[in-house]
């Protein structure tokens, strides 16, 4: 169908783009931004005015997998949640059941997406087998199948030893592994931030070293093998000095951080509510203010959702025995804009780092609007105000830090290789 959409304000990072004009689809394809093409005859028409039209959201940490749910259910369901936030490319990690440690269950992910996604949806593989942390996966295999990283996720690794093989092992199949920097031995039994809010709670918690020195370690084994790695999800201000430095270096790092990450500290978490049991956990207010001083620092690429769905039981246990997550991907954006209302990025900055950085990072064909590229795009209000609420959120896990709070900036339309898969009734 060719499509055009005009008078949208057009914010297009990765060419500079920063106007009110229209921009023209057809056959899967941005074909054109300003003046038509040749003979251009439109068979749907959409005004945008009043409305921002930016890539389509790159989240490059997503679940989708939702227990009593079966797959094709989960992927559809969670894929129209995503689209609904203007997320119209996701990466899936490997822990979901079963591991996606093997090039075959990679492939049977790839089918259901195929068959149930509304998005496209990329996958990191497994580092090591069941993610068990000893017996490194079938990397090359994976590659092969389609994979775009390696990761173990918070899953602990036996030893430095089995570390450092996957870097080579990845390395040498050019792949980036990407890195949950997490001492499993200082974690412990935590549950969240070691502090004040965990002494006055009566929780054990996870001390800001347990991802120090994950990071130490991991930025040494770097120095020794050459390795490209992606930190993935950092939580203390200490461990963003170190990759600075590092990056300063030029050791091949990066690093991405949550979007609640950038908003909330433990000194926000209500009595024992379970919505804010998060892992990493929500740290201290000087992290807090260390984390966004710095989101505009080179050695970020992205600002991911950390989406995780669960089912309406899973938060109904006391704090620390409850399942961790919470469901994201409504907040994206939002959060995103929020950094620039107040005054941390500007919206090129802030749209850069949910588009085309985390693909670039990834390597794959998204976060743009050049002319030839898949016509993936979101339309915005950044006006609109909202709420949001557990009985409205599409995902099918209902539970967020969020929720009650008020959010400026609301998806419209969303597009998928040309299509319009997402319109707000």
């Amino acid at each position: 169908m060719k499509i055009e959409i005009l008078n949208a304000h057009i914010c297009d990072p990765l060419n500079a783009i920063d106007r009110v004009d229209a921009i023209y689809l057809a056959d899967t394809k941005i074909l054109s931004i300003g003046e038509p093409p040749s003979g251009w005859q439109a068979e749907q028409s959409i005004d945008a005015s009043g409305l921002y039209c930016i890539p389509g959201l790159v989240d490059i940490a997503a679940r989708l997998g939702n227990s009593g749910q079966t797959q094709q259910k989960s992927i559809s369901s969670e894929t129209h949640a995503a689209v609904s936030a203007g997320i119209t490319s996701l990466v899936c990690m490997p822990d979901s059941k079963p591991v996606i440690d093997s090039a075959a269950q990679l492939e049977y992910v790839q089918q259901h997406c195929h068959s149930s996604s509304h998005c496209h949806v990329y996958v990191i593989a497994a580092l090591t087998t069941g993610l068990k942390g000893d017996m490194l996966s079938e990397m090359a295999a994976l590659k092969q199948a389609g994979c775009v990283g390696v990761s173990n996720v918070m899953h602990p690794l036996a030893n430095n030893l089995v570390l450092r093989r996957a870097m080579e092992y990845a390395s040498g199949q050019g792949l980036t592994l990407h890195y949950q920097a997490m001492d499993s031995a200082l974690q412990a039994n935590g549950c969240i931030n070691e502090g004040l809010a965990a002494t006055r709670m009566g929780l054990i918690g996870i001390p800001n070293a347990a991802e120090t020195a994950a990071v130490g370690v991991c930025l040494a084994l770097i120095e020794h093998t050459g390795a490209r790695v992606h930190f993935a999800r950092l939580s203390t201000q200490r461990a963003v000095h170190m990759l600075e430095l590092a990056h300063s270096e030029g050791l091949n790092v990066s690093a991405d951080v949550a979007a609640h990450q950038l908003f909330l500290c433990d000194d926000d978490i209500p009595a024992f509510d379970p919505n804010f049991h998060l892992l990493p956990p929500l740290r201290s207010a000087d992290d807090l203010a260390g984390l966004r001083q710095a989101i505009n620092n080179p050695i970020f690429s992205a600002i991911c959702s950390d989406h995780q769905p669960h089912c309406a039981d899973a938060k109904l246990a006391p704090f620390a025995s409850t399942q961790i997550g919470a469901s994201s991907f409504e907040t994206l954006l939002p959060l995103t804009l929020r950094l620039v209302e107040q005054g941390l990025l500007n919206l090129q900055q802030a749209i850069a780092l949910v588009t085309y950085k985390p693909a670039q990072m990834l390597n794959i064909d998204a976060g743009s609007l050049t002319a030839g590229s898949s016509a993936d795009l979101c339309l915005f209000d950044p006006k609109q105000e909202w709420t949001l609420q557990a009985n409205t959120m599409r995902s099918r896990g209902k539970h967020s830090p969020f929720l009650g709070q008020r959010f400026k900036g609301k998806v419209k339309h969303t597009f998928v290789s040309g299509k319009l898969v997402y319109s707000e009734s």
